[in-house]
């Protein structure tokens, strides 16, 4: 079976300046799934203009399209709880119809980690925390009723009446690459994403890149062993453009086809291409990019 071609449209563009056409385009495309970015700010460019919410955003895009599958890349507890997220979801699965799949990280020190005031966490305090928050997130979204007291996150009776309308919940897609990570997405992940190896996006080849993501997906195949798991199971989901091969894959659909088919060959069973944003890092040749759309899955297969 070929990959799943899905794309993520950040949320930089006034919903009725563009925004909402960019989700309806993408549905008409047959993206299997349309992400946005949970941010408060991004980087350079975006940083300074316009930047809208996720859930929002989400909401806008569930009413405007019949199809699509709609997601996060990524949540984090940078700036969210898991009591207020869980309602937020729900209400979104709701009105989607069941189309929702939350992406879900320990997030990183960018703009979202100081924009509530103190120092951003560190890596081990990221992970503490994304540890205690992904378990318990999993629980409001499957029980009416839920009460825990946690180091990070507490919920007092918390209640989520009726639930998702995908059941038992709406899927999870963990991004991890570290051990703690990797070992939440084997549990609660109905999915695992992943960017690649950061280390190698400056100077680092092709090839290596491949080797350092099959790494990755070992090590989450001896995660969901060592829980009795079948890491088959579990989709696979590539967000592209931070590997050293960024820029390659949108060049021509022949470039996109032996790229996509390299990483298919390492199970990954959905990739996900950038919305094009002229000016910045993921600027492309509209073009190329909507025949990518159209072309790519067939020749994948």
């Amino acid at each position: 079976m070929s990959p799943r071609l899905s794309t993520v449209i950040l949320p930089h563009r006034r919903w009725h300046e563009g925004g909402r056409s960019a989700w309806l385009r993408a549905e008409q495309l047959g993206f299997h799934t349309a992400y946005t970015y949970d941010h408060l700010s991004w980087r350079v460019p975006f940083r300074d203009g316009p930047w809208f919410g996720a859930v929002p955003t989400l909401t806008a895009a569930a009413t405007a399209t019949e199809r699509l599958r709609l997601g996060t890349l990524v949540t984090s507890p940078n700036f969210r709880h898991p009591v207020t997220l869980a309602k937020e979801l729900i209400s979104l699965d709701d009105i989607s119809g069941g189309r929702v799949t939350l992406g879900i990280g320990a997030g990183g020190t960018g703009f979202d980690a100081t924009a509530l005031g103190g120092e951003p966490w560190t890596a081990r305090e990221r992970a503490d925390r994304f540890a205690e928050f992904v378990p318990l997130l999993d629980r409001l979204l499957t029980e009416d009723t839920v009460s825990q007291e946690g180091e990070y996150y507490s919920a007092h009776g918390a209640q989520n009446v009726p639930g998702c309308v995908q059941r038992p919940r709406l899927p999870f897609a963990v991004a991890a690459t570290g051990p703690r990570g990797l070992r939440l997405a084997a549990r609660h992940g109905q999915a695992w994403v992943t960017t690649g190896d950061p280390k190698l996006y400056e100077n680092g080849t092709s090839e290596q890149s491949v080797q350092a993501i099959r790494g990755q997906a070992a090590k989450l195949a001896d995660a969901c062993a060592a829980i009795g798991r079948n890491v088959a199971e579990m989709d696979k989901v590539l967000l592209t453009g931070f590997t050293p091969d960024r820029d390659r894959p949108l060049q021509s659909l022949d470039a996109f086809v032996d790229f996509a088919g390299r990483h298919h060959e390492l199970g990954f069973t959905e990739i996900v291409i950038h919305w094009p944003v002229p000016g910045t890092r993921f600027a492309a040749d509209r073009k190329v990019f909507e025949q990518i759309a159209m072309d790519a899955p067939a020749q994948l297969g």
